[in-house]
């Protein structure tokens, strides 16, 4: 069996594959794409320098794949075009089974970020293709525990609840999906426990036993703010009406696909933070 990760430099493509060894796959099997490869070459796979922008390149990597694991793109904005290689590249070269990193509840979703997962998934439904979706909620990593000990947390987001999980644990989920049988077809909405954002600073207050706050800014101010402390102007709306669709709830989602997928409970909040404090 070979199985192709794509986008495997980065942080959740070199997490999945040492899960993937982890489990048993032997390193023969597995196969990283990807542009900066000397960040994989001490796993001791087939690592293939490959863009997302290169489809030729991608169908000769994919031609014999058992399994691809398909990390969406990095560049939002920029994606659709890049993803519409992937797809194609994939469906030239039929693979067995093509599993795409999405975004939760990419089908209704009004989240700016959702637009080109929607798309996405579209292309590869109507490719024909077995498919997997992973519809990943927020990253427990997009938030700085440091900063927040020293400065505040602020946001946007109000009281909502966000199903955030840690990149380890997305990457162990995509692995179980990789390495089970009659994965074909499935859909998982994948997130780990729901906190708030008060929550969150409550967390970090208690646990490292200085004063931390959560400062709602509504979303415009809040932009303004990610604007005014270096983030380009595209970007800063992106975050900010990410974290106005989570107050509405967009990125809240059970957690049990993600612990089913993980044999365990995923990775709380209490821990994130306590291990972040102690880094």
């Amino acid at each position: 069996m070979t199985i192709v990760v794509t986008g495997a430099t980065g942080h959740l493509g070199r997490l999945t594959i040492q899960s993937l060894l982890a489990k048993g796959v032997p390193a023969s099997e597995i196969v990283g794409l990807g542009r900066q490869t000397d960040k994989i070459a001490d796993l001791g796979i087939t690592v293939k320098q490959v863009a997302y922008e290169d489809q030729a390149a991608l169908q000769a990597a994919f031609e014999g794949a058992d399994k691809v694991l398909f990390i969406s793109g990095s560049e939002a904005g920029n994606r659709l075009a890049q993803h519409t290689n992937v797809v194609a590249a994939a469906k030239a070269a039929q693979v067995g089974l093509l599993v795409y990193t999405s975004i939760a509840k990419a089908d209704t979703s009004d989240l700016m970020l959702a637009g080109e997962h929607q798309a996405t998934e579209k292309m590869i439904t109507e490719s024909g293709l077995p498919y997997v979706f992973l519809r990943n909620s927020w990253y427990l990593e997009n938030y700085n525990v440091a900063q927040g000990l020293e400065h505040g947390l602020f946001g946007a987001s109000a009281d909502g609840k966000i199903s955030a999980a840690t990149r380890a644990d997305y990457a162990e989920a995509a692995a179980a999906v990789l390495t089970a049988d009659g994965q074909a077809g499935k859909v998982y909405e994948l997130g780990g426990p729901a906190f708030t954002m008060a929550e969150f600073a409550a967390e970090v207050a208690e646990q490292s036993g200085k004063p931390v706050t959560y400062t709602d800014l509504g979303e415009e101010k809040y932009r303004e703010m990610l604007v005014g402390v270096g983030l380009p102007e595209a970007f800063a709306a992106v975050l900010a009406d990410s974290d106005r669709g989570a107050a509405n709830g967009g990125l809240l989602v059970p957690a049990d696909d993600l612990e089913s997928l993980l044999g365990r409970p995923a990775t709380s909040l209490k821990t994130y933070v306590g291990n972040a404090l102690n880094a």
